[in-house]
C-alpha cells in the first residue's frame, strides 16, 4: 500500500479519542483560489478597476486610446501593487491583506499621472486625478472584497487547502498540526509528518490522527506521493547541515512552499527585524510598544471608552439590576477575587447569574479537567433563568465598566483568574505568569477566537501573550470590533 492510500485511509477511520483533533477527509484541491491562480485573478481585476476609473474620468475609453495622460494609471497602479507585495499572501492570508498600500499606489499612479501631463504640456485637472484615484481604490477594494469571499468559502469547505506536511514529530509539530485541521482558514491541509528516527523535543504531547510518512531523506518520494506544495519545519532531532539543509533543498527543487518554525518563538513579537553578520542571518527583536506614552494611550483609551459605554448603556445597566433582583433574591452584583497586572488582586464585578445557596449545602471547590480552563457552568448548575441568558450574551460582565474605570481593567487584555488557578497553572503551564505583564481586559485576543468557558488552557496563554508581545492600540481596536461578533457565540467565560 503506498503512502498516500496509508494517509487515506487513517483520515477514514474515526478518532479514538473525542478529544483527538479530526480532519475532514481530503478533497481535490483548488487551485483558482490559492497561489499563482489567485494572484492572477487579483491582478486582472485590479487592471480592470483602474482602467474604469481613469476611463470614467478622462471621459471614456476612446479619451485613452486617444491619448489621455490617465491611461498610464491602470498601468502604473498595477506595477506599483506588484512592486508592494499585494500579489503574495503568508499562510491564512488573503486578498484583503495591507489594503491600505492599494490606497497608496493608486494616488501614486495618479500623480504620475498628472506629472506625464505636465511633461507633455497636456491639460490635466488634479481633481480628475485624484477623483480617478479614489474609484480605482473603490473598484480594488471591491473586487479583492469578492475574491476574499470565495476564497473564504472555498477554504471553510475545504476545496482550496494546500497538502502540507510537517517536519518533526514532538509537540510543536503536533500543535501545528492540530491548528491546522482545526480551522480550514489557514488554506493549508496537514498530511503528515516526517521526521528522523527521534526526537528531543520528546513524544507528542498532543495525539494526532496524521502518520509519520518516513524520514527526511525519504521526502522526495513523500512530497511527490502526497502532492505536498507546503512543507512547515518545527522542531527535529536531525542536524542541521546533514538533513535540514538537504530537506529545505529539495523542497525548493521540488516547487514545495517552506515555512520555518524558529527556535525561539516564544520571544518574537511583531517587531523583529531581519539583520545579518556577514552571510549569517540574525533576526533582532525589537522591544514592544507596551511602555511609555503607548500604556498612557492605552489607559486614555480605556477611561474614555468605559465612560462612554457607562453613558450610553445606563438604563440597560439600571434594568438589568431590576431584573436580577426581581429573577431571584440576593444581591445584584457578584464580586469574586481575580489576579490582574504583576499579581495584584482585586475584585471583579458581575451580575449575579446564580442562585443564592447555603455554604454547608453546596459541595467542594470545583477543578477543571486537566489542560482545561475553568469558567461556564462550574460544579452544579444553579444558574437562574434571568442569569442563562446573561451569560450567554455576556451581558453579566457589563458591570466591569467598573472595574476599568478603577483601574483594575482594560478594555482589552487577558481575562483574569482566581488567585488559586493562578497558583495552580503557574506550576503546571509553561509561561502562564506572563499573562500578568499587562492590565486584565473585559475582553480579549484569546476570547475573540472562541476561547471562552472551559476551552484548552495551553492555547489561551499561547493566545494571550501573543497579544501582549505583538500589542498596539491599533490591535485593541481590532479586538473591540471582533468582540461584538463575538459576543454572539453560545459560549461561556
Amino acid at each position: 500500500m503506498s503512502l498516500a492510500e496509508i494517509h487515506t485511509e487513517l483520515l477514514a477511520r474515526p478518532a479514538a479519542d473525542a478529544a483527538e483533533p479530526t480532519l475532514a477527509p481530503a478533497r481535490p484541491a483548488s487551485t483558482a483560489w490559492d497561489g499563482r491562480a489567485l494572484a492572477g485573478l487579483c491582478a486582472t481585476a485590479d487592471l480592470v478597476a483602474l482602467g474604469m476609473a481613469a476611463a470614467v474620468e478622462a471621459g471614456g475609453p476612446r479619451a485613452l486610446i486617444d491619448g489621455s495622460p490617465l491611461a498610464v494609471l491602470p498601468v502604473l497602479g498595477a506595477v506599483l501593487l506588484a512592486a508592494r507585495g499585494m500579489y503574495s499572501w503568508g499562510i491564512g492570508g488573503s486578498p484583503l491583506t495591507g489594503l491600505w498600500r492599494a490606497a497608496e499606489a493608486a494616488a501614486i499612479a495618479a500623480m504620475g499621472a498628472v506629472v506625464l501631463a505636465c511633461a507633455l504640456g497636456v491639460e490635466l485637472e488634479v481633481s480628475r486625478a485624484a477623483a480617478a484615484a479614489a474609484i480605482g481604490f473603490g473598484g480594488i477594494a471591491a473586487g479583492r472584497t469578492a475574491l476574499w469571499a470565495g476564497q473564504r468559502r472555498a477554504r471553510t469547505r475545504r476545496l482550496a487547502a494546500r497538502p502540507t506536511f510537517i517536519v518533526g514529530t514532538g509537540s510543536v509539530g503536533a500543535r501545528i498540526a492540530r491548528r491546522l485541521a482545526e480551522d480550514p482558514r489557514y488554506g493549508l491541509r496537514p498530511v503528515g509528518f516526517v521526521d528522523a528516527p527521534c526526537d528531543p523535543d520528546g513524544a507528542q504531547s498532543e495525539p494526532s490522527p496524521l502518520p509519520v510518512l518516513g524520514s527526511l531523506g525519504d521526502l522526495p518520494a513523500i512530497a511527490e506521493s502526497v502532492g505536498a506544495r507546503h512543507a512547515i519545519i518545527a522542531f527535529s532531532p536531525a542536524a542541521h547541515d546533514d538533513c535540514l539543509w538537504p530537506a529545505v533543498r529539495d523542497c525548493e527543487r521540488l516547487g514545495v512552499r517552506v515555512s520555518i518554525v524558529p527556535r525561539m518563538f516564544d520571544a518574537l513579537n511583531g517587531r523583529i527585524v531581519y539583520e545579518h553578520v556577514g552571510g549569517l542571518p540574525l533576526l533582532g527583536v525589537r522591544p514592544s510598544a507596551r511602555r511609555g506614552v503607548a500604556l498612557a494611550a492605552k489607559r486614555a483609551m480605556d477611561v474614555a471608552g468605559s465612560l462612554v459605554a457607562l453613558l450610553l448603556l445606563w438604563p440597560v445597566l439600571l434594568a438589568l439590576a431590576l431584573a436580577v433582583r426581581l429573577d431571584s433574591p440576593g444581591p445584584v452584583l457578584f464580586r469574586q477575587r481575580r489576579v490582574g497586572l504583576d499579581g495584584r488582586e482585586f475584585d471583579v464585578l458581575k451580575f449575579r447569574t446564580m442562585r443564592c445557596e447555603p455554604e454547608r449545602g453546596r459541595r467542594g471547590a470545583f477543578q477543571p479537567p486537566p489542560g482545561r480552563a475553568p469558567g461556564g457552568v462550574e460544579g452544579d448548575d444553579r444558574r437562574t433563568r434571568l442569569g442563562r441568558l446573561l451569560r450567554r450574551t455576556s451581558l453579566d460582565e457589563l458591570p466591569q465598566l467598573l472595574n476599568i474605570l478603577r483601574g483594575e481593567m482594560s478594555l482589552v487584555g487577558p481575562r483574569p483568574e482566581r488567585p488559586e488557578f493562578v497558583a495552580r497553572f503557574e506550576r503546571e503551564i509553561p509561561r502562564y505568569g506572563d499573562r500578568l505583564r499587562m492590565r486584565c481586559g473585559l475582553t480579549g485576543w484569546a476570547q475573540v477566537h472562541g476561547l471562552r468557558g472551559q476551552t484548552s488552557l495551553e492555547d489561551r496563554v499561547e493566545w494571550d501573550n501573543f497579544y501582549i508581545e505583538h500589542w498596539s492600540l491599533w490591535l485593541d481596536v481590532k479586538i473591540l470590533v471582533m468582540t461584538v461578533a463575538a459576543l454572539f457565540r453560545p459560549a461561556e467565560d
